[in-house]
């Protein structure tokens, strides 16, 4: 039996060789992978190849693309009270509910909890949080999870129960109010 293997290997091996040359590789299936598409690799459903640019005003893509600032005091929805939701103005996810803002006097729209969040877990929120030290110390910097957009800051210093507080630029948010279907445009000036 030990001499038969080694001569089996070596036929089999030699019929593949053969056989290869002739016919392409079949992949079995157990090996081939569910999915090729390269479009499905990503966790965000917008590739590089989404034209931001075109899709926003200069301030909108400064602030959610590269990751830029509105001024303090500036956005639209700072002193917003109206009963809605607010979503990324990038991709339309809801991002957070007007029942979570509150006037926190930072200058930028404050939330206690993103959409979707249950206590403390933000599996089936909108938002990611990702470590930030552009700040000058260690800070969270807090993105759509749909199209990896900027939208603010978390901080440990919010009221209860969360005690989080989410600076969130206006310009990266649009609202919609409760029982409307499409979201209101910011205005430009």
């Amino acid at each position: 039996m030990s001499r038969f293997v080694p001569r089996l290997l070596v036929v089999v091996s030699q019929h593949t060789a053969a056989r290869s040359a002739v016919l392409p590789r079949r992949i079995p299936a157990f090996i081939r992978p569910v999915c090729t598409s390269q479009a499905l690799q990503s966790l965000t459903r917008y590739d590089e190849a989404t034209d931001w640019q075109k899709k926003l005003t200069p301030e909108q893509y400064v602030v959610t693309r590269e990751r830029g600032t509105e001024e303090p005091f500036s956005g639209l929805y700072l002193n917003h009270a109206e009963v809605g939701m607010y979503h990324c103005v990038c991709c339309d996810a809801p991002l957070f509910s007007s029942e979570a803002k509150y006037d926190s006097g930072t200058g930028w729209p404050a939330f206690k909890e993103a959409h979707g969040t249950w206590e403390r877990d933000e599996s089936h929120a909108s938002i990611i949080r990702r470590p930030d030290n552009s700040l000058g110390s260690a800070g969270t910097e807090v993105l759509c999870k749909n199209c990896d957009a900027h939208l603010g800051h978390v901080f440990e210093d919010g009221p209860d129960p969360t005690g989080q507080r989410f600076c969130i630029n206006s310009v990266a948010l649009t609202f919609r109010p409760r029982g409307n279907s499409k979201p209101d445009e910011p205005e430009e000036n």
